[in-house]
């Protein structure tokens, strides 16, 4: 939702790139994120993308070593939790409403932020 620049959450992709955040990702979010911007540009595409990704120094790379299971409505999205948890993220910023569940957990604590919030997190810093 970040990459187009008329997103109003585009402020997110270039503060990645001007080195402004850092992005904690394992090997399978890279493989959805690549199988997602495929549905929605080109393979070729996903793939720079990714590359990109890969490519930058604030990339935190994790493979989380323990499965947490926090969410159960969509299992797939732990994924993201359990790479948050091990990485040490500060929290989540997604708009994907499973991930509410997270805030009536009281531990592991997983912080979580919509992209609105994010971005005018990043627009008063």
């Amino acid at each position: 939702m970040a990459l187009p620049s008329q997103s109003p959450y585009h402020k997110v992709w270039t503060d990645f790139l001007g080195n402004s955040i850092e992005l904690c990702v394992s090997t399978e979010i890279l493989l959805e994120y690549e199988e997602i911007l495929s549905e929605h540009a080109s393979p070729r595409m996903a793939h720079l993308v990714v590359e990109a990704l890969t490519n930058r120094k604030n990339l935190v790379r994790v493979e989380p070593s323990w499965h947490f299971e926090l969410i159960k409505v969509d299992p797939d999205d732990n994924k993201f939790v359990d790479c948050a948890i091990c990485g040490q993220a500060e929290y989540i910023v997604s708009n994907d409403s499973h991930f509410k569940v997270l805030n009536d957990i009281d531990f592991p604590v997983v912080a979580l932020k919509t992209l609105k919030e994010f971005v005018e997190e990043l627009e008063r810093a």
